[in-house]
């Protein structure tokens, strides 16, 4: 029964064997080499991510009788003794159940003696931030002038907690929320040397859950391993989680990206029957999200990724205007999923807004509209198309799979720079390019547009443009865009008017209108102002 968990029983022992922080690690061995070492470390950073562990080894490393390549041997007296947790002139301390400050005095009162078997006498103070104002100020004559055979390591979570005249005494080192690939490498190692089989997606499933810190992904592992009977897989890992695997986030942003709604809620039944966490499900989507976007602009910026491949399918089905689109109405849904009547209701609303919202002309089929299955609404998304645009509505009909509507572009005269930037359905930012110019001439040939000075010229809009013309009119024309002013209103301008006038007409409709007058009279009402707005 003398059974140790895997985060004890695997917590290194020496530089070699630290995870993920190797600035801190390279640092210490310099010192450890040049012979410069502080009086004070100041180790912080969130829990699990190896602060203790380092303040250990640089204790053992600093005592260490036989140093091999600046790393403590593991075999002299110093580090057996120290690993064993029984080297006298290591003083490891919690400063959470000690923060009077009689505790400190106590502790600082043995300072002045030599130590007992070490070279140094080490004072490692945990959850430093917990102690006291007093207790503080009891540390700080020490801790700036300690004799000279005491080294004093701090760990916290916490360090803005920590007054400013003991952070300047301290030499500090922030260590880093690992990456799930590094605790994945770590966890594979782990069970490697333990001789337990695991699916590979399991344990990418248990380095996410760990959120960055190494010993929670090995205690979550532990769990898994005894749910598992001896075996970790990932079904029994989606179960002891409460959380969904990553295929039916990939399912979701597919049908998404094709604008299947139906396949949507059908996926959404299938997490239903895990008893998931909808906010944990959600949360997944947005970083998924975040991995695409960076993905989009930043081509090798998740090579360290795991899931890579996945990101980069479905990089290449949805555009970075969806993205980021995507991204701020799932941040907005997550804060308010706690409003909503249930934590799936609240889910699929939001991914029913993602379909609603999504710029027109974006994706390369039409949203499907689809009944809920088991709900008692008959509620459907449609697509309605006015004179220009092509725009969401709700129809109280059942919904006809063999009536898909079909978006049509129809050519208009090139006389009207508007009509034509309806009909080519651009993306919102390479619309809003358009908008802001005038159409100089057209031709087969070339296409000369004036832009307004006020609007900012980017590349890659313009191309869009470009390619957006030669598919309007059939040829390989060339956009020449040149920039100054004109006495030509735009269509950003002209769209600017038609608000303000309609805008006008409906004040002018509100104040002219006798119960409103009948109102203003006899009961002294008044109309507030911004509360006016057209139909």
């Amino acid at each position: 029964m003398n059974y140790q968990v895997l985060a004890r029983k695997w917590r290194p022992h020496n530089f070699t064997e630290v995870v993920g922080q190797e600035h801190v690690v390279k640092s210490l061995i310099n010192a450890l080499q040049h012979d410069r070492l502080h009086h004070a470390y100041l180790f912080t950073g969130t829990r699990g991510v190896g602060k203790t562990t380092i303040a250990r080894i640089l204790a053992k490393a600093i005592n260490c009788e036989n140093l091999q390549d600046f790393n403590p041997c593991g075999k002299c007296s110093v580090c057996r003794d120290l690993d064993e947790g029984r080297f006298l002139d290591l003083i490891e301390v919690d400063a959470a159940s000690r923060t009077k400050v009689e505790d400190t005095r106590d502790l600082l009162d043995n300072a002045q003696y030599a130590p007992n078997h070490g070279r140094y006498k080490v004072y490692l103070i945990d959850e430093v931030h917990m102690l006291s104002g007093h207790s503080f100020n009891a540390l700080l004559k020490t801790l700036e002038e300690p004799p000279p055979h005491v080294k004093f390591l701090l760990a916290t979570t916490d360090p803005h907690k920590i007054p400013v005249t003991v952070l300047s005494r301290c030499l500090q080192f922030n260590l880093k929320r690992l990456l799930p690939g590094q605790i994945f490498t770590q966890m594979e190692f782990i069970l490697e040397q333990e001789h337990i089989e695991a699916e590979s997606g399991a344990l990418k499933l248990l380095s996410r859950a760990a959120d960055g810190s190494m010993r929670d992904g090995l205690s979550l592992l532990d769990q898994a391993i005894v749910y598992g009977n001896g075996k970790v897989g990932t079904e029994d890992v989606n179960t002891m989680l409460g959380t969904v695997a990553q295929q039916p986030v990939e399912n979701i942003l597919t049908a998404l990206a094709e604008g299947d709604a139906a396949a949507i809620l059908d996926k959404i039944n299938e997490i239903a029957d895990l008893t998931p966490d909808f906010s944990d499900v959600l949360q997944q989507i947005l970083q998924v999200l975040h991995r695409i976007a960076l993905l989009q602009q930043i081509p090798g910026a998740i090579d360290h990724d795991f899931d890579v491949e996945m990101i980069a399918a479905l990089a290449a089905k949805l555009t970075p205007e969806d993205v980021q689109l995507y991204y701020q109405i799932g941040l907005v849904g997550q804060r308010d999923l706690d409003l909503a009547p249930d934590p799936r209701s609240g889910f699929e609303m939001v991914m029913l807004r993602m379909l609603t919202f999504r710029p027109v002309g974006t994706a390369s089929t039409p949203v499907k509209p689809a009944q809920v299955v088991g709900r008692n609404s008959n509620s459907v998304l449609r697509h309605t198309e006015t004179e220009h645009t092509v725009q969401y509505a709700t129809a109280i009909a059942p919904y006809d799979a063999e009536k898909t509507v079909q978006e049509t572009v129809v050519q208009k005269p090139d006389s009207d720079w508007a009509e034509i930037i309806a009909a080519m359905n651009l993306a919102p930012a390479t619309r809003e390019l358009a908008n802001h110019c005038v159409l100089q001439d057209i031709n087969d040939d070339v296409c000369t547009l004036i832009l307004d000075p006020s609007h900012l010229r980017i590349k890659r809009r313009e191309e869009n443009l470009e390619k957006a013309l030669q598919a309007y009119r059939k040829t390989p024309l060339k956009l020449v865009i040149t920039t100054e002013k004109t006495t030509v209103a735009t269509p950003a301008v002209q769209l600017t008017k038609a608000r303000e006038d309609k805008q006008q007409a409906a004040v002018d409709a509100i104040n002219s209108d006798e119960n409103v007058q009948a109102l203003k009279e006899h009961l002294g009402a008044r109309i507030m102002p911004g509360t006016i707005e057209p139909v």
